[in-house]
């Protein structure tokens, strides 16, 4: 046994040097895949793709307003350029004809005015609407394009222009559109379990529970069959409906008040918006008014004594408005995951009625197979008649 003893602890002592030696240079590497899979996992829940979608809405604005503002925007001055030669040939044609050929005049002029609204009606058709980009791709404005680009809207109003933005617009969406739908898809089940719970909660509150019956039946020994058994309940599809049309209400209140539009257009935005059509016509923040406006209205204010002095802190509010739009996206992004709710809550009830209705298509079958048998007989009595 000694012998024995002596000849396997050389080897016991290898094997022990061998785990010893290795599970020290393994340890780093199974804490980072640990590390790793706790990431992945925390990614996945709603809390975690919720931050995931707010921080790559937040990165991609970032880098749209760092390639967007380095665009060198020439229309601006080719639309001054073409104002004055167009009052230039306006003042030669006033000149030349003055009011004794007064026909001739106007139909000349006349002809000036279309050449110039055509030409004014093509460079607003390709994307110019009298800002610079700085003032154009502020940061919550960029964020409302990201928002539109990941959520499918695109509103139209706001495109990129330079050949790395559209590039860079094609790669984020790429891997935008994927997580938020995994986002709609996660914010949908919490909210609709969220929400039924609250609604069996307030359910329950308001039925009478008769507890004594149960409590007797247990006591008498009464099958389970005798008790009253609590029955699902399915939130019906008026209360989700209920739900959205309180969401939309407010956002309209919301959107009437700050960007001074009408019930009726704010209402129209906020169905438009959530349905995930985006006609464009309609955005938050295209008409807050820019840190250039502001300036110019107070270099006209010290230019001009006649000039309103209460313009420039008009403006200025409006100005301050630009981080309301911050508000915008996440009104925007709650609303994504209350219509994902109402679609897990419809299609719920709509699984349940289409149960029911197999379950009462069978019993109607069954019931007129029986009637029809009871009115016409058995065939297998005639068969059994002729037998014998």
């Amino acid at each position: 046994m000694s012998h024995k003893f002596q000849r396997n602890s050389p080897q016991m002592l290898g094997v022990a040097s061998t785990v010893s030696s290795t599970t020290p240079s393994n340890q780093p590497r199974k804490r980072v895949k640990r590390c790793c899979r706790n990431f992945v996992t925390f990614m996945c829940t709603q809390v975690g793709v919720g931050a995931l979608i707010v921080v790559y809405a937040i990165f991609g604005a970032l880098t749209f307003m760092h390639i967007e503002r380095e665009f060198v925007d020439t229309t601006t001055a080719h639309v001054l350029e073409l104002r004055q030669n167009f009052s230039q040939r306006l003042w030669n044609i006033t000149e030349e004809h003055n009011l004794i050929d007064k026909p001739l005049w106007v139909n000349e002029t006349n002809s000036v005015l279309r050449e110039y609204q055509a030409e004014i009606a093509a460079i607003i058709k390709n994307g110019y609407v009298g800002r610079s980009p700085a003032d154009m791709w502020s940061f919550p404005a960029a964020l409302m394009f990201c928002l539109s680009v990941i959520t499918m809207i695109g509103y139209g109003n706001m495109v990129p222009r330079t050949p790395w933005g559209k590039g860079f617009t094609v790669i984020y969406a790429t891997f935008g559109i994927p997580l938020y739908i995994l986002y709609f898809l996660n914010m949908g089940r919490v909210l609709a379990r969220s929400f039924k719970f609250l609604y069996r909660s307030l359910h329950d509150c308001t039925q009478e529970k008769n507890y004594d019956a149960r409590l007797e039946a247990l006591e008498g020994g009464g099958s389970l069959g005798a008790l009253t058994l609590r029955k699902k309940i399915i939130v019906p599809s008026t209360a989700c409906l209920w739900v959205i049309m309180f969401y939309i209400l407010t956002g309209t209140i919301m959107f009437a008040n700050w960007e001074k539009w009408s019930f009726l257009n704010s209402f129209y935005f906020c169905m438009t918006s959530l349905c995930k059509i985006g006609f464009g016509d309609f955005v938050p923040g295209a008409s807050l008014t820019t840190a250039a406006d502001v300036d110019a209205a107070t270099q006209k204010l010290r230019e001009d004594i006649a000039a309103d002095p209460n313009e420039v802190s008009q403006l200025q509010r409006i100005a301050d408005q630009h981080s309301k739009l911050a508000i915008n996206f996440i009104y925007m992004l709650l609303g994504m995951g209350l219509v994902a709710m109402c679609r897990n809550l419809m299609r719920e009830e709509v699984r349940v009625k289409l149960k029911e209705m197999k379950e009462d298509t069978k019993l109607c079958v069954e019931d007129t197979r029986l009637r029809f048998v009871g009115c016409c007989g058995d065939p297998r009595d005639l068969y059994e008649n002729d037998y014998y």
